[in-house]
């Protein structure tokens, strides 16, 4: 950007907070969006009652040991998400990574609901496809929508997360049906809430799916590996363009 000399245009554009920036977002980017809601929907909710569904459907657990077993997902994470960050960046593949992480997920819901696999298990599965899935959809973000609306592509993503769980977690209650987390949930409820959490699983596939046809329709900037060309090389001319139309007025002058 420096060398085209836009690199002033675009620190100008960053600093503008527009409503208008929505309109640049492109497809891509709300696919994106769609996959990363869909996903957390199927992890939040379920790692905020495991403790309970534990006790509940596996005999022999108390309440510290099924709240560790529920942690796993998270301390998996915290051991594999470095590494999984470094080879992505390594690899590329980006949207590849979404799809089979979306994939590699939906066994773990249909085991709670419908074997007797040990839980943990199934959380140290889940723990290592939600670190792959966070170092792969959320670094793409800056990769699908122009520099100068990447804080607002990051804040739209976040609250639109937010929403689709905060929703998932009123159908996971709802679901569950108990006021009080002292007596014991049937387990056709819990299978209920599995269920439930492999819609969830189901739509991310459909979504990320589509986010990967629809980049290699475009550039395919997703899953460019390392030895392809360099990323922000093919996107800069994109990204110029959509500023130069914002600074160009109607009739063609810079305003």
């Amino acid at each position: 950007m420096k060398q085209l000399g836009l690199d002033g245009i675009i620190q100008q554009e960053s600093k503008k907070v527009r409503i208008q920036d929505i309109r640049r977002l492109p497809l891509r980017y709300w696919l994106l969006v769609l996959t990363i809601m869909f996903f957390y929907n199927g992890v939040f909710p379920f790692v905020a009652d495991a403790s309970k569904f534990i006790q509940d459907k596996y005999s022999g657990y108390s309440q510290q040991a099924a709240a560790h077993i529920a942690g796993a997902v998270y301390d998996s994470s915290l051991v594999l998400s470095a590494a999984v960050g470094i080879l992505i960046d390594y690899v590329g593949l980006r949207g590849v990574f979404a799809v089979g992480c979306a994939v590699l997920t939906l066994p773990v819901f249909a085991l709670l609901a419908f074997t007797f696999v040990p839980p943990l298990v199934c959380t140290i599965w889940l723990g290592i496809t939600y670190s792959f899935a966070a170092a792969s959809m959320w670094p793409s973000i800056p990769l699908v929508v122009p520099q100068a609306t990447l804080g607002t592509a990051m804040g739209l993503a976040t609250s639109v997360q937010m929403v689709g769980v905060g929703l998932s977690n009123l159908v996971v209650g709802h679901i569950l049906g108990t006021k009080s987390s002292e007596l014991k949930i049937p387990l056709w409820r819990w299978q209920q809430m599995m269920i439930f959490m492999l819609a969830n699983t189901v739509a991310c596939i459909v979504a990320s799916i589509s986010l990967n046809v629809v980049d290699k329709k475009q550039d395919g900037t997703l899953n460019r590996t390392r030895k392809g060309a360099p990323v922000g090389k093919d996107r800069e001319p994109t990204d110029t363009a959509q500023l130069l139309d914002d600074e160009t007025g109607p009739e063609g002058s810079a305003s």
